[in-house]
């Protein structure tokens, strides 16, 4: 296997596990808010969703590194 082939697997799969992390997460605009009532509260992440979006950082971080190396690599060949 090439370095091309291996980024492709990688953006590919950072790109899938991103869009999953993206859909579990639970913050968000409630159904109430759309009818004029905020009921939206801030509070710190904790738990499972402290977990949650530091690994959605983390992919994010990863998919656009992978990016950026699919974009340099042929200019260094």
């Amino acid at each position: 296997m090439n370095i091309d082939a291996i980024l492709q697997i990688v953006t590919v799969g950072s790109a899938i596990l991103l869009i999953l992390a993206i859909l579990l997460q639970q913050r968000g605009a409630t159904l109430g808010a759309g009818f004029g009532s905020s009921g939206e509260l801030y509070t710190t992440r904790r738990g499972v969703d402290k977990n949650l979006f530091e690994a959605t950082v983390v992919l994010a971080v990863i998919f656009v590194l992978s990016i950026l190396a699919g974009l340099l690599l042929p200019a260094f060949n």
